[in-house]
């Protein structure tokens, strides 16, 4: 997965926003649905991307795969980093994507959710 297909799969989500919101970080591309992050990357070097995870499984997947780590800046307990280095298959990666935004959709007030329904 290159950043086009990252960014394309993103943001072809119901509500989803993207944006660069941290000044000290101006290259930290954020993809956010109704305004709650779901996922994140440095587009200068699209080296890792970060995203949102079942806390019951974080530890799983960073014993599983060695290229899934903590991350600098995320709750370590909620987040996990995923090294873009093609050892995870591209599907892999966008049904954790999937499944990041779906956290985000579950945790968001009713009334928000309805706004994703068709």
């Amino acid at each position: 997965m290159n950043i086009e297909e990252y960014r394309e799969y993103c943001i072809g989500k119901k509500g989803v926003t993207e944006s660069f919101p941290f000044g000290k970080l101006p290259d930290v591309l954020v993809f956010k649905v109704l305004g709650k992050m779901f996922t994140a990357t440095d587009i200068s070097s699209f080296e890792a991307i970060s995203v949102k995870c079942d806390p019951n499984n974080v530890e799983h997947l960073r014993e599983t795969y060695p290229a899934v780590i903590p991350p600098e800046y995320m709750s370590k307990k909620h987040w996990n980093k995923i090294i873009m280095d093609h050892t995870i298959p591209d599907p892999l990666i966008k049904q954790w994507i999937q499944d990041s935004y779906d956290l985000v959709v579950k945790n968001l007030p009713a009334r928000e959710r309805l706004k994703l329904k068709d």
